[in-house]
């Protein structure tokens, strides 16, 4: 079958062939319907040799849409046919953070299919439980796939900070790309708050007020000023960084007021620095990382009513390497989906 993998160091993915996989038991084999990509698998391939923690080669691909297609002996609660979508925090099941639901912080160590064992940019793909599995029934696989991670990890962000975006607040969305773009949607849908989006280029700016931003300017540290005077000088309420730079975390710090809150959520290599002289007083800083199953499954339903829709562009797997390419030169506007 065809697959995308990262297969050495200082490379880029490459569409090769591999052996077909077979579920072993209670694991789940899912004929893949769509994949999309992550600028999370850029992250990956940018880390040095020496401490790399996954095998090499590695299928990418943590954002799945599958059919299933065969069970594995033992396997139960799902059926050959069923249309899902993959939850990609594969914790053990068994610590506290797992016991909780919260397998995407799970005590012993993630894995997930392309960050750890072999993902969905394949034409199959093994699951290693049914737990991991949520149903879309008739829901479009192309537009569910990305549920998983683009949808999933800005949702878990905002619910994060939702006591805050009450009547009267703001809050700033830095990077209105993959995630940033389901980020202004859901603060839409679920606060009262003013959404300002902050990114580079007119494009994108364009596309963030497409998806429901109030207002749009560019990122650059000019715009704390100008969120400064739109709230009267008291900054943002939350500010919700979807780059994870140092550039964007200081621009965060910057924009945010006294008892502010700012998550970072990027993957960026760098983030917020903040002391009491440094920053506004009282200002909280986080990081959030993707989100519970039970998220996942609310994210679905709000799919299903037409509350929020991923921008995707599709590519078949022979294309694969191009669409990697063409996100790391940053061509995609909202979210690539590899379609096998």
């Amino acid at each position: 079958m065809k697959a995308i993998q990262y297969t050495a160091f200082g490379t880029r993915p490459k569409v090769v062939d591999v052996e077909r996989p077979s579920p072993g038991p209670g694991e789940v084999l899912l004929r893949v319907t769509a994949s999309g990509l992550c600028h999370s698998d850029e992250f990956v391939m940018a880390m040095p040799e020496e401490g790399y923690p996954y095998p090499m080669p590695m299928t990418l691909g943590h954002e799945p849409a599958g059919i299933v297609a065969e069970l594995g002996s033992g396997a139960s609660g799902v059926a050959v046919g069923d249309a899902v979508i993959v939850y990609g925090c594969w914790g053990c099941g068994v610590c506290a953070m797992c016991a909780d639901g919260t397998e995407n912080l799970c005590l012993t160590g993630m894995l997930s299919p392309g960050l750890g064992v072999d993902g969905a940019m394949a034409e199959f793909m093994v699951v290693d439980s049914v737990r991991h599995l949520v149903p879309i029934g008739d829901l479009d696989p192309v537009r569910a796939a990305s549920l998983t991670d683009a949808a999933l990890t800005p949702y878990q962000a905002i619910k994060s900070v939702l006591p805050r975006l009450v009547g009267g607040t703001t809050t700033v969305v830095i990077g209105a790309g993959g995630l940033g773009h389901v980020a202004i949607q859901l603060l839409r849908q679920l606060t009262p708050t003013r959404v300002v989006a902050l990114d580079l280029g007119q494009e994108k700016l364009d596309f963030a007020k497409e998806n429901g931003a109030h207002e749009a300017l560019t990122s650059e540290p000019a715009a704390a000023a100008t969120i400064k005077e739109m709230t009267r000088g008291r900054g943002a309420d939350v500010v919700l960084d979807f780059v994870g730079a140092d550039a964007t975390g200081e621009l965060a710090v910057s924009c945010g007021g006294v008892a502010s809150a700012v998550v970072v959520v990027g993957a960026g290599l760098g983030g917020a620095k903040i002391g009491l002289t440094s920053a506004p007083y009282n200002m909280s800083v986080s990081t959030s990382l993707w989100g519970r199953r039970k998220e996942l499954l609310e994210l679905v339903e709000m799919a299903k009513r037409d509350q929020i829709s991923i921008r995707t562009t599709t590519y078949p797997i022979t294309d694969g390497e191009k669409a990697y390419e063409d996100m790391h030169a940053g061509r995609i506007v909202g979210r690539a989906v590899v379609v096998p």
